[in-house]
Formats: structure tokens, sequence, C-alpha cells
């Protein structure tokens, strides 16, 4: 065999071996391999693979964010061969691919078998957050944080937390977790045997999740109850806010609940002692206290009287004088004030107060300082239809009625006169506390005409009238000192031919019978029919009858010379 022959089949191996071998290294690329590390430095690990040419990787991949690094020589690692060498001849190696590596095994194997995972949340980005799931980088959107809105998501970051993998793409490395998930999970198994357990009475710790104007919902971990505001506490509450805020934790009591619809209904006064109880003892009717305001309304003011017990003072009850007004316009939210307890009702929890009655009553103080029949001056306050209103000392408001302003004319006639501001002088006719009224009168100031001249007469008594004015129904006289007579059509003769108004005359002078004096209605009825009746019947007692052969107009003839030779003698 000649050297040639011998070494044409040692090239051949050779060959084979180098092909082999750059097979095999080959294969390396996109692998995860152990290797141990050489040196540090800079912060960079040297790390020996078994390649004909060692590999740099950044010592802060071996540790997790946060934490300091704790690697050294001689430490077995596993890194993942990116490239076998570089341009400067070194394998490129990543410690932070191999556990990404290692991390996507496990990761889909727990997504497949929907377990949860623990990550790391490191990072903030766009629609949400980066976490580390043991080298596996995932997106956690901003919705998936919690089961509500988290606005600082600071104490969760660099914490270990369980997650749910939502969706995985291995070809793209996406992976989508969610955090709100594996809450909800818990939240549903807390829940149930939450429900399961509820009983009225029950005393729970729970969290303020949400406050609306009607009350807050309290987690009770797992399951949501409603906490009315009036059940907040005994005293008065006008805002959920002002005794809770969210994320506050309270302890509540099952007031209600209704397994069917699973509706809780929870208090927190229930928990404390009931101000309620002997309130009659406490506030007696009659007694004074001191309370503040807490609220006002249209129809008046709540008075807190201690915590949890409140009474209401009428607008009716707030002021002797102030009548239609706001009660706002008497007392203020927040101002002390001393009230009287009218009424207590403990079965409706109800106390009636009353501001006034710890103030003087200007009505018991009028009556005593000017009693009936005091004359006093005033300012007209108002005027209405039916009289003038005068203001008196003490802010009180007296009345004139229309028919006490004057004697001689009608009511609204007389009231046309006035205007507000004007100042008259009026006389106390009549005082009425429990009423709260006092009647005033301005005619009273003089005396009355009509009694005046209603003294002299008498009914059946023979005047003589002046006629004033002439109707269809009669004559309208005067009578006496200027008082207004009225003698009906049926009565101004005793012939119905002579009956008739128009045959007299304005200014005329008549002599007619007074028939009827009426003091209410200030008229005088008078008649010429009955005085010419009554004239007869004297003429015929003092001068004969019929009987006798005289005439009844021998009767009246003699009658009237006498009746003209009295006038002339009177004459004279």
């Amino acid at each position: 065999m000649t050297d040639t022959q011998t070494a044409s089949p040692a090239k051949e191996s050779f060959a084979a071996l180098l092909e082999e071998s750059l097979a095999q290294t080959d294969s390396f690329e996109g692998t995860v391999v152990k290797g141990r590390v050489i040196a540090i430095e800079n912060d960079m690990a040297l790390i020996d693979v078994g390649l004909k040419s060692e590999g740099r990787v950044a010592v802060k991949e071996f540790t997790a964010p946060g934490q300091q690094p704790d690697l050294k020589p001689g430490d077995t690692v596993e890194v993942f061969i990116d490239r076998m060498e570089d341009k400067n001849g070194e394998a490129v190696l990543s410690r932070e691919k191999a556990r990404r590596e290692e991390s996507w095994t496990q990761l889909e194997k727990s997504f497949n078998d929907q377990q949860r995972v623990s990550g790391v949340i490191f990072g903030k980005v766009k629609g949400g957050f980066t976490v580390d799931l043991n080298g596996a980088v995932a997106f956690l959107p901003g919705s998936q944080v919690d089961i509500r809105p988290v606005r600082d998501i600071s104490p969760l970051m660099g914490t270990p937390q369980p997650f749910q993998i939502l969706k995985m793409d291995r070809s793209r490395g996406n992976i989508v977790v969610s955090r709100r998930a594996v809450l909800e999970e818990s939240r549903a198994e807390a829940r149930s045997e939450l429900v399961a357990n509820l009983k009225e009475g029950q005393v729970l710790q729970g969290v303020v999740k949400n406050i609306t104007d009607y009350g807050a919902f309290v987690d009770l971990g797992g399951v949501d109850g409603l906490l009315h505001v009036t059940d907040i506490a005994w005293r008065r509450i006008n805002h959920p806010t002002e005794a809770l805020q969210i994320g506050q934790n309270v302890q509540v009591q099952v007031i209600r609940f209704n397994p069917e619809t699973q509706r809780i209904s929870l208090g927190m006064k229930q928990l404390e002692a009931d101000p309620w109880e002997g309130v009659e003892a406490k506030y007696p009717v009659g007694a004074k206290f001191k309370g503040r305001v807490t609220n006002i309304t249209d129809y008046g003011a709540f008075v807190e009287l201690e915590p949890g017990i409140e009474g209401l003072v009428h607008v009716s009850e707030m002021s002797w004088t102030k009548k239609n007004i706001h009660p706002g316009k008497i007392v203020s939210t927040s101002q002390e004030v001393e009230i009287m307890v009218l009424d207590v009702d403990p079965v409706k929890r109800r106390i009636s107060l009353g501001l006034k009655q710890c103030l003087e009553n200007p009505w018991d103080g009028f009556s005593d300082r000017f009693p009936v029949g005091t004359e006093i001056e005033g300012e007209v306050k108002n005027i209405t239809e039916f009289g003038l209103f005068v203001g008196l000392p003490g802010d009180i408001d007296g009345m004139v009625h229309l028919s006490d302003i004057t004697w001689d004319r009608s009511g609204e006639e007389a009231i046309q006169e006035f205007k507000k501001g004007d100042m008259v002088k009026v006389k106390v006719l009549d005082v009425d506390v429990e009423k709260e009224r006092i009647s005033l009168g301005m005619k009273q100031l003089v005396d009355d005409p009509f009694e005046k001249s209603a003294g002299t007469v008498k009914r059946g008594d023979i005047v003589t009238t002046t006629v004033t004015q002439i109707t269809d129904g009669g004559i309208e006289v005067s009578v006496g000192e200027g008082q207004t007579g009225f003698i009906r059509k049926s009565d101004l003769a005793r012939d119905r031919q002579d009956q008739r108004p128009e045959r007299f005359a304005v200014g005329e002078k008549v002599d007619a019978k007074i028939t009827q004096i009426d003091r209410a209605t200030r008229k005088i009825s008078l008649s010429i029919k009955a005085k010419e009746v009554e004239d007869e019947k004297k003429a015929m007692a003092e001068f004969g009858s019929s009987d006798s052969g005289a005439s009844l107009g021998d009767i009246l003839g003699a009658a009237l010379k006498k009746a003209q030779a009295g006038q002339k003698e009177d004459d004279k």
C-alpha cells in the first residue's frame, strides 16, 4: 500500500468528523444548555457552555426585578444559545431567553390545564401593565387588574400575584393575563360560603365599595349589601359621605336577607344603643331644652336634642308674629336654639317642639297694656277686601273691619280713603289671645249719630221729615239730626191712588209715623198711611162718629179747623 493510498481514507474520516461536529454545533442554536460561570467582569458573566468559545450574559438577567444579583464564578446556570458566535468570535448567550423558554413550557401546561400562575407586575405600558411570569413577559390589561377600578396600582407592583392566562401565542411571544379573573373566582367561592351561612342579626366586617345618595354598598367578602342612609347612625345624616368613605372598613349587622333574590340589608346604628328608649322621661312635655338646627324645610325645622334624637319645630310654632314666612328666615342650619317640648310619640319616634313658647307672647302683653276701650295709634300695614290691618306695639297687627270704619258711609266707600303707611287712630274693641286676634274700630272714636238721633224718637212718634230721594219703591227721608228713614210706596197714602212716589219732591216736608227702628241695620221705617189712620181715629174720638149723624167729612173738617187754629196760635 502506498502513502497516497493510506492518506486518502484519513482525509475522508476527518472531513466526516468535521461535518458531524459542525452539524452538532448548529443544532445547539435555539436551545437551552447548562454552562459554568468562569468570571464576572463589568456586570457581565463569562460562561463556558462547551463550545469553542465562551459567551457573555448581563448579570441582571440572573436576578428578578428589584432584587440584588446572587451570582459568582463556579456557579452552574442554564442559558439560551442565540448564535454560535458573533463578530468577535464569542457565543451569543441569554439567561432571559432561557428562563422564557422554561416558562413558556410551564405556562403552556398551566394554560391548557386552566391553572393559575404566579407573576410580578413590573412595568406600565399603554392600556395596561407588564407582568414577569418567571421569565416570560405577559400583558395585563388595565381592566383586568381588579374587580373594581384601581387608581393607584403601586401597592401591587413588585410583589407576587396570582394570574389567570387568558390568551397565549408562542410563535408571536404574546401572553395576556388577568388578575381580575382570579379575584372573581375567589369571590364566587367566598360568596357561596358566606350566603350559605348568612342569617339576620349576624355581625360582619365589610369594606365600603360604593356610595350613592341613598346609602352605601358594602363588600362583605364576595357579596354586597346595602347600608341605607337611615341605618348608618341614629343621628340625622343627609348624605352617606358625612359618615363613610370608599374603602373604609366597617362593622355592620344583617337586618334583612332574602335568600331568593340574595338582597342583603345592612345596618350600623343597630350595633349602638337606641337613644329613643325612655325618651318620654328624658324629654317631658312642657320642659325647655337647647338644641341644634340640623335641617330646614318648607314646613319647619328639625332640631337635634342629642345624637340620634331630633324633634320638629313646625312653622306655626316658630314665631308669635311672623306668619306665612319660610322657616329659613327665622332660624339657620347649625344654629343653637331654645325650644319647648310640646308632644312626644315614642312609637312613631316623633317629638313636636315649639320655638315661640320660649319667647314672650305679645298677645298676652298687649291685652295687659292695652285693655278693651283703649285708644291707640298705628300704621296701616295692609288693606284687604274686608278691612284694614294696623300695626300695633309688640310687632303684632289688629284689624279694623269694614263695618267699623265709619258710622255714616259704607265700608267699601270709606276704605278708599286709606293707603299703606297711613297713621290712624283706633280703639281696641276685643283681644282674643287664644286665636291671636285683635279687633279694632275707628268709628267708635266718636259717638254713634244714629243712637244719638234714635234716642230722641221712638216707635209710634209722628215726626216731620224732609224728602231726600225718590225711588220706584218709595221715598227716602231725613229724620231728626240727619238720620235716614224710608217710606215704602204702600205707606205713602191711605188711598191707593195716592201711593205714588212721583207726587213728592226732594226737599218737601212730610209728616209720617215711625213704625220701626232697626239698630242692627241702622234704619228707620216710617209711614204716612199710618199717620193718616191715626189722625182719623183721633178725630173720630174727639169730634164724634158717623152714628151721631155727622158725616166723616164734617168730622175731619172740624178736626182740620182745630188743627189750623192750633197752628196759628203756635205761629203767634
